[in-house]
């Protein structure tokens, strides 16, 4: 991960049994979700994204999601206060 593209701190990062359960490298994800990176291609509507914009800026809650197969989706959400993300499946948020 480089630092120099990190918007916010992640924590600690953790992952549901069924993120895990995919078989897929999380790091891709997690780079951009860190980044600013919020979403693929019409995962994630634009009052969603502006969300995230407005909480680099008063510590909220920040949401990403992504393909990451044809068949699954997984969020990553880091928490307010920064000391956890966790990569999930939408089903189990």
């Amino acid at each position: 991960m480089d630092k120099r593209n990190m918007k916010f701190n992640l924590g600690q990062v953790v992952a549901t049994p069924g993120a895990l359960a995919l078989g897929v490298d999380l790091t891709p994800y997690l780079d951009r979700h860190v980044s600013g990176d919020w979403c693929d291609l019409d995962t994630l509507d634009l009052d969603d994204q502006m969300a995230n914009e407005s909480a680099l800026l008063n510590g909220e809650r920040i949401l990403s999601k992504y393909r990451v197969r044809d068949d699954a989706f997984i969020y990553i959400i880091t928490e307010w206060d920064r000391s956890y993300t966790t990569a999930l499946l939408p089903e189990e948020y």
